[in-house]
């Protein structure tokens, strides 16, 4: 599979292919699901709470006996059942919204994402991009490109390029990332996806490359015969 790829002045130079293992893979929609939630959930604080029976004040005398009035029975001023008293099952600050997911799975919905973006002809390229640059540069530069400006618009950059975040900050709806940060979320949330070129090597390095060498196993110790 190839995607166009365009210099930093907007023109169409040339065609660049995409990595199979990344934008080839089998799109999972359930598991793209299951890593975007999981994103969401782990940005979530727990920040609402209600106050619990020990932290109302008030006295903890027992309103009156528990027998022999033929009333209801009654504890404390600071029942939940009462009014003024606490909340029966409210949020609680140590709620805990972190969800795990293993490596594999991690990996297989970023590549799911990506190739789902692949497959819909979303993804273009970007061969360089100056150094120094100001954001009307920018601008003229997406115009040019077969980009819906105002939509989402995702840049991939190999690693950190203060000149183009700082250009393409002021433009609304464009937003980068470098290669190693990528993740379904903003994969998915994005209408379109530019890919400096040095960027889709390093991206296929770090999350297909090749598996790192196993231990050496130990040698087996033969057993010792005791001298006589």
């Amino acid at each position: 599979m190839t995607i166009d790829v365009y210099t930093a002045t907007g023109t169409k130079k040339g065609t660049a292919t995409l990595p199979k293992a990344l934008f080839e893979a089998p799109v999972n929609e359930g598991l793209m699901h299951q890593a975007v939630v999981r994103a969401q959930s782990n940005k979530r604080k727990s920040i609402s709470f209600v106050k619990r029976r020990g932290d109302i004040q008030g006295s903890t005398r027992k309103l009156f006996q528990q027998k022999g009035t033929g009333r209801a029975r009654r504890g404390s001023v600071r029942s939940p059942i009462l009014r003024g008293g606490s909340k029966s099952f409210g949020p609680s600050k140590l709620a805990n919204y972190v969800k795990e997911m293993p490596k594999k799975m991690r990996r297989a919905s970023l590549f799911s994402a990506l190739s789902a973006q692949a497959k819909a002809g979303t993804i273009i390229g970007l061969e360089s991009y100056p150094e120094t640059i100001k954001t009307k540069d920018a601008v003229k530069m997406l115009e040019k490109m077969p980009v819906d400006l105002g939509r989402k618009i995702l840049i991939v950059t190999p690693d950190a390029h203060p000149s183009l975040t700082n250009s393409v900050s002021n433009i609304p709806g464009v937003t980068t990332v470098m290669a190693q940060y990528l993740n379904p979320v903003d994969i998915l949330g994005s209408r379109h996806i530019i890919f400096m070129v040095d960027a889709l090597g390093k991206a296929e390095r770090i999350f297909a490359g090749a598996q790192a060498p196993k231990k050496a196993e130990k040698a087996e110790k033969k057993p010792t015969t005791s001298k006589k």
